[in-house]
C-alpha cells in the first residue's frame, strides 16, 4: 500500500521508515526540507516539500493512489485541514490525525477523523503503568464483538503458566510486553512479575475476565 505522511518529524520519520520497513511505498511532506535529514539515507520513499493539506502537493506525493494518509506535523489546525482534504476531496478512507488539544480530539473523532490526542494518550498511558488496574482496550473489530486490551494480572499470577490464564479466563493471549519487549507467548511460558498481558477476547466479556486477572488463580482461591 502507498502511504502520504504531512511532517517529518520524530514521530513522522519513525512512521515512515517503520512503514517501509513493512514493505509499503511511502511520501513523506513537510514545509522544511532539512526536516528530511531525520529520515536517513536509506529510505526510498519519496521526499515532497510543501504545504501538507495543499493539493497539488499531495498529488505530488501521490494521494491519487494511496491508501492511507497521517497527519502528524506539530500543528493542530495543518493536521485536521490535511486529514480532510485526504478524506473529503480524494475519498482516502485510512486517515488518522494527530492533535495535541484533547477536546478538539474528541469533537474531530466524533466527526470521524480518527484522531491521537497526544497529551491524552501519554498521561493515559503514565497512569496505566502507575496504577495499574483493569482492562484498557487498545483495538476493536469493526462489528464492536471483539477487542484487543491490555489488562492488567495481579501478582497472584506470577509463576504461573500463561496456558493456564487463558484457560481460567476464557480469552487468548495475544502477546506479552516484558522489559519493554514485546513477545509471543508459548504454552510453557510462565508469567514474571511487571509482564503486560494483552488478550484478545469478546466485548461482553470484559468483567469476567478482569475479574480472573485480579483474582489469580482458582486453586489459591479454595
Amino acid at each position: 500500500m502507498h502511504v502520504v505522511i504531512m511532517g517529518c518529524g520524530r514521530v513522522g520519520a519513525q512512521l515512515a521508515q517503520a512503514l517501509e520497513h513493512q514493505g509499503h511505498t511511502v511520501a513523506v511532506v513537510d514545509q522544511d526540507p532539512t526536516a528530511f535529514r531525520r529520515l536517513g539515507s536509506g529510505f526510498g520513499g519519496r521526499r515532497v516539500s510543501g504545504v501538507g493539506f495543499d493539493q497539488d502537493t499531495l498529488r505530488e506525493a501521490g494521494i491519487e493512489e494511496a491508501g492511507a494518509f497521517a497527519a502528524v506535523s506539530s500543528g493542530d489546525n495543518s493536521n485536521i485541514i490535511a486529514a480532510r482534504v485526504a478524506r473529503e476531496t480524494f475519498g482516502i478512507e485510512q486517515v488518522a490525525a494527530r492533535i495535541y488539544d484533547p477536546r478538539r480530539a474528541e469533537v474531530y473523532q466524533r466527526l470521524g477523523i480518527p484522531t491521537v490526542a497526544t497529551v491524552r494518550w501519554t498521561a493515559d498511558q503514565m497512569l496505566r503503568r502507575l496504577l495499574p488496574s483493569g482492562a484498557e482496550p487498545l483495538w476493536r473489530d469493526p462489528s464492536g464483538g471483539v477487542q484487543l486490551a491490555e489488562v492488567h494480572a495481579s501478582e497472584a499470577w506470577v509463576g504461573h503458566r500463561v496456558s493456564r490464564l487463558q484457560e481460567e479466563a476464557g480469552v487468548r493471549v495475544a502477546f506479552l510486553t516484558r522489559l519493554g519487549e514485546s513477545m509471543l507467548p508459548t504454552s510453557e511460558t510462565v508469567l514474571q512479575e511487571g509482564d503486560l498481558v494483552h488478550v484478545m477476547m469478546r466485548c461482553d466479556q470484559v468483567d469476567q475476565v478482569e475479574a480472573a486477572f485480579t483474582s489469580g488463580p482458582e486453586e489459591a482461591n479454595a
